[in-house]
């Protein structure tokens, strides 16, 4: 997850015709120590992360650590059952294409919100509106793009009127960061709610309600006895969810039983450790997790608005790093094998997953390859060493990626052909300022969780005109095959479409794709269920712990 959002799927749409995250000193956040009764029976569970809360309103964020609260807090008009990643009606009782171009949701009667208020079909109609109507540059209203309008015909019956019929799609997207149902009588119509407000007004129809909360410290969960969703109720009446600065801290913290989980993120080396301790159990899911660099095709090297702007070079340079980059070496001499090399922009395990970059670049078979990389720049023109600034995150993707950054600034400039300026920027700054004024900087890092178990997330928020990672890039044709993949309706043909998609952005090389990563949550042994909810959704389930 990760952004002009409205715009992504949107220009996707009209283009056819023609939806990841991670404190602070003492206390809560600091870790050492706990007051919260973890590891005591008939306590709270207590789970540990180092993930950061950007906003709880679903309209302006759009990252792993907000998300994994709503997840715990909202309705959902569709939402999957642990173990599986496939949408079903959640407060819904049906929800189906009633039309191509007609998707019709039938609520359950009778829902509340926790204040008392009545949850029906205006809730849901308010929250898709005032999301794509605030569009925020750090929300998720991108994954509505192919939606026109919603309609309320009567309490329990919705109507969504889409721009493109047979969206393969949409009802994932229902279960992603762009679908959570809001409160219309405490969220804003037209700008993002702060998050006193939605604590005030009790706005929660979900497993648990918000008991207690303190930003990116301390959030006490209690469990809404109101639910009727497809999660059933929770099994634990109690939840406390803890924030770190530092995962070393959190990692002694589930060692000594202070806290019950610790979920995201632990170093690959923690977590090699802890899976000799007899007191922890390490578990490990499907990943969708993907990292990589974001190029800025206005301000990277020979970029369109630098003193010396050359396509053909900036596509060189782009190049010569995809033929120099070790990513087997980083995935084992960093994350010790807790990610793996990723040489597409889908990653392995998803329909339609290839693997371009391991024979269009280095040596053919996911080495690196630099006498190639020469030629490449040398064919183009581009003499002497090539200045890169790059751009990472310290926190937010966990505290390997200095060691991840440290790794690439290394293999580059070992060619000979580079010069790496390294800078990282803590993530509240660094979300704003790398799409401030146009992007401030030239290469950097992301991650992406995916917002929903289809190869498609991994195609339209990043390769649309109106990307979320706003980097200037553009190409029609890959528009084109984008759209038509959303609409078709045959398996075999709209996986070809997505394989199509992904050798021809190869060449482009918007983006460089580095590694996939794994799931994985550490708990007390005295803890259940925290496997259950590692599964291909991708949606860390408070309520199926119990202990």
């Amino acid at each position: 997850m990760a952004k002009t959002k409205f715009g992504l799927r949107s220009v996707v749409a009209v283009a056819g015709v023609s939806l990841l995250a991670l404190t602070a000193c003492t206390g809560p956040a600091g870790g050492g120590g706990s007051s919260q009764g973890g590891g005591t029976a008939g306590g709270p569970i207590v789970v540990g992360t180092t993930d950061k809360v950007t906003f709880l309103d679903p309209a302006g964020s759009y990252d792993n650590g907000s998300f994994m609260v709503m997840n715990q807090i909202y309705p959902f008009l569709l939402n999957s059952a642990p173990g599986s990643a496939d949408p079903k009606p959640d407060i819904a009782v049906s929800a189906s294409f009633t039309s191509p171009t007609e998707y019709t949701v039938k609520l359950k009667p009778g829902l509340k919100w926790a204040n008392g208020t009545a949850l029906d079909s205006k809730d849901v109609k308010f929250s898709f509106d005032r999301m794509l109507k605030i569009n925020d540059a750090n929300g998720p209203a991108t994954l509505l793009g192919n939606l026109a309008s919603v309609s309320a015909p009567d309490p329990t019956t919705v109507v969504f009127k889409l721009k493109l019929g047979n969206d393969q799609t949409f009802p994932q997207v229902l279960t992603s960061p762009a679908g959570p149902i809001v409160d219309d009588t405490v969220f804003s119509p037209t700008k993002v709610t702060d998050d006193d407000t939605i604590i005030k007004g009790k706005s929660f129809a979900g497993q648990y309600s918000i008991d207690t909360y303190k930003k990116n410290e301390l959030i006490a969960f209690k469990k809404n006895p109101n639910y009727q969703g497809l999660l059933g109720p929770a099994k634990s009446d109690a939840v406390t969810l803890k924030y770190y600065a530092d995962s070393t801290n959190m990692k002694l913290d589930v060692q000594k039983g202070n806290i019950d989980v610790a979920w995201r993120s632990l170093t690959a080396t923690d977590i090699d450790s802890l899976k000799t301790d007899k007191n922890v159990r390490v578990d490990i899911g499907p990943g969708g997790e993907i990292r990589y660099i974001v190029f800025n095709f206005d301000t990277m090297p020979f970029g369109a608005k630098t003193a010396t702007p050359d396509a053909a070079k900036a596509l060189a340079v782009r190049q010569a790093m995809a033929d120099t980059i070790d990513r087997k070496a980083i995935a084992d001499q960093v994350y010790k094998g807790t990610y793996l090399p990723l040489y597409s922009f889908v990653p392995q395990g998803f329909t339609g997953a290839t693997e371009p970059l391991k024979k269009d670049y280095g040596d053919g078979n996911g080495a690196p390859d630099v006498a190639k990389a020469k030629k490449v720049l040398a064919d183009a023109g581009v003499t002497g060493p090539v200045t890169l600034d790059l751009q990472y995150n310290p926190d937010h993707y966990g505290s390997s990626s200095g060691d991840e950054y440290a790794a690439i600034k290394s293999q580059l400039e070992a060619t000979g052909l580079f010069k790496v300026n390294l800078q990282s920027t803590e993530w509240v700054s660094y979300s704003k300022q790398r799409t401030a004024n146009g992007g401030a900087y030239p290469l950097y890092q992301l991650g992406w969780f995916p917002d929903y178990s289809d190869a498609d997330n991994y195609l339209t928020p990043f390769f649309s005109k109106d990307n979320f990672l706003q980097n200037h890039y553009s190409n029609d044709a890959i528009q084109k095959l984008i759209s038509e993949q959303l609409v078709t309706n045959d398996k075999a043909k709209r996986t070809s479409i997505i394989e199509q998609i992904q050798a021809d952005e190869a060449k482009d090389l918007s983006t460089l794709p580095l590694l996939q990563g794994a799931q994985v949550a550490v708990s007390n042994v005295k803890v259940k269920g925290t496997k259950d909810t590692l599964d291909a959704s991708f949606k860390f389930r408070l309520g199926v712990l119990s202990k």
